[in-house]
Formats: structure tokens, C-alpha cells, sequence
């Protein structure tokens, strides 16, 4: 293997040191899968990614992306810090850019907050809902009571490329004591498609946001994550469909993280459209960290 450079960002931070880091490698399509999951465990973020071509392959740039034990088709975080080395090191100025992953086409936009910042935009796939379970082995499975999960709710599969498995709660304290016992979920899940979890509550973390998450992805190598934009995509859709708020139309934010020490902020937008389709937005603020060459 030549060497090869990469970058590390902070994606879903309100400043540097927060949000989820990623590891972003400049590579080629010649390099070994095995090598990228080798090199992935050796970052051991919750993701690493690998831009295959310098410039556009058919309007857009293909990009692999590996947990520490497995590479999968979608997830939030790399698809928008990707796109921001692919906008500040490739200086490539043209809007949306287009990644090309496993799950198709996913385009990236970029827009200004009121205080100047540029927070990037990922429009998902349309949210797919799968099954329902009962909320008592899902409990269990948390170490929780039914009592803390809200039964108004059903506790859903729900994918927009990768599927996870949405659980309401009642309570922020709900959510702090969480903890996923892997034993008494994964026979609960088995014949389903999620199984990774994303748990959320009516209250904020930072007192600023709508809504608190936590995100549980052993199965793909990541215990807790701290900002999952491809769960929150789902979510997105979730809250939507079920008239969470009470409307069609989503603009919400979101807490994640602060159980692991990486307080997360992320911009979620959603619609459902007259045909029943619903139109789904992930966004946040990325922050360059540090670049390196791998050797």
C-alpha cells in the first residue's frame, strides 16, 4: 500500500471536540476492502471513510464506509463530513454533491445559519417502516420498566438505508438509564431487520433542543454513539408519520451524546407529501481536526 492521507473531523459538534469524529481517508478503488476494514479498526471511530476518485465519476463522488467490524451500505455522519472534505480539500464548489455509497445517491447541500455557520444537509432516502414489537422484552432488553416506554407509540423498525429499531420514552431519566443488555435483545430482533436502536424522549439534555437520543449499534462495532445521522433520518420519518408534534412537517433539533462526553446537536427537517411519501433532511456543523498520512 502506498500512503495514503486522511483527515479526521468533528461532524454534529456545536464546536471543535464535540459531535462524532471520523476518520476520512483519501484512497482508490485498487485498495483492498480487507485493507479499509483494517484501517477502519485502526482509526476505531464509529465510522471511517474511503473517497475512491479525486474528482466526479459520473456527478459524483463514490465513497465506501466501514465501521471497526464491518463495512455498511449508509450512515449520517460520514455521508456529511465526507462531503465537507470533498468541499474544503478538494475545493469543489458545485451544489449538491453527489456520493455515490451501497444505497444509492445521496445528495449533499450546504446552507448558512443565523450566525454564519455552514451546517451541511444530507436528504435520505425516503423512511421505510418495518414491523412493530411489544414494548415489555424491549424494556427488559434496556434494563428499563414498560412504564418507561411510551405506549402511545409503537416501538418500530424504521430504515432510510439502514435500519434501525425506534423506541420512545416518556423521560429524560428514562433515557440516562438506559443500557442495552445484548443477551435478551438479539433473540427479541432476530427475525426482524434493525439491530441497532435508537431511543428518544420528549426533554433536552441541553435545554436547547426538542428532543434527546441515544443510539445503541453493538452489532455494527459502535456500543453508544454519540451523533447517528442515519438513525435520526429514521427518527425524522418516525415522528412524522406518527404525528409526533402534530403535523406533517418537521424542523427539529436534537441532543445526542452527552452520556458519552460528546455532546451532539443535529437539524432534522421532514415531510410527508400528498402521495404519503415522506421527504427527509439530516443536518449539522462538521469541524476539520486533524490530517495525517497513513504509511
Amino acid at each position: 500500500m502506498s500512503s495514503l492521507s486522511f483527515y479526521i473531523v468533528d461532524v454534529f459538534g456545536s464546536k471543535k471536540y464535540t459531535g462524532n469524529p471520523l476518520a476520512v481517508v483519501l484512497s482508490s478503488p485498487d485498495l483492498p476492502s480487507e485493507q479499509m476494514q483494517q484501517i477502519a479498526l485502526e482509526m476505531n471511530y464509529s465510522e471511517t471513510t474511503f473517497i475512491l476518485a479525486s474528482s466526479p465519476q459520473e456527478k459524483g463522488f463514490p465513497v465506501r464506509i466501514f465501521t471497526p467490524t464491518k463495512e455498511v451500505p449508509f450512515a449520517g455522519h460520514p455521508t456529511l463530513g465526507t462531503a465537507f472534505i470533498i468541499k474544503k480539500i478538494f475545493n469543489y464548489q458545485k451544489t449538491p454533491i453527489l456520493l455515490h455509497l451501497q444505497v444509492g445517491v445521496i445528495p449533499v447541500y450546504s446552507e448558512k445559519n443565523k450566525e454564519g455557520q455552514e451546517i451541511l444537509w444530507m436528504q435520505q432516502l425516503a423512511p421505510q417502516f418495518g414491523q412493530s414489537y411489544p414494548p415489555a422484552p424491549i424494556a427488559t432488553a434496556l434494563n428499563l420498566s414498560s412504564t418507561d416506554i411510551d405506549t402511545h407509540l409503537p416501538v418500530q423498525e424504521v430504515s432510510t438505508g439502514l435500519p434501525f429499531l425506534i423506541v420512545p420514552l416518556k423521560s429524560l431519566r428514562a433515557l440516562k438509564s438506559a443500557c442495552l443488555q445484548r443477551e435478551l435483545f438479539y433473540p427479541v430482533v432476530q427475525k426482524g431487520q434493525a439491530r441497532a436502536l435508537l431511543l428518544f424522549c420528549p426533554e433536552s439534555y441541553s435545554g436547547q433542543s426538542h428532543i434527546s437520543v441515544r443510539v445503541f449499534a453493538d452489532y455494527y462495532g459502535v456500543p453508544e454513539d454519540p451523533a447517528t445521522g442515519s438513525a435520526n433520518g429514521c427518527l425524522a420519518g418516525y415522528l412524522v408519520r406518527h404525528r409526533y408534534f402534530g403535523s406533517a412537517n418537521l424542523n427539529i433539533k436534537v441532543d445526542q451524546g452527552y452520556e458519552i462526553n460528546r455532546p451532539s446537536l443535529l437539524y432534522l427537517r421532514a415531510s410527508e407529501k400528498a402521495q404519503g411519501e415522506i421527504e427527509v433532511e439530516v443536518g449539522g456543523l462538521t469541524f476539520l481536526i486533524a490530517r495525517g498520512e497513513l504509511v
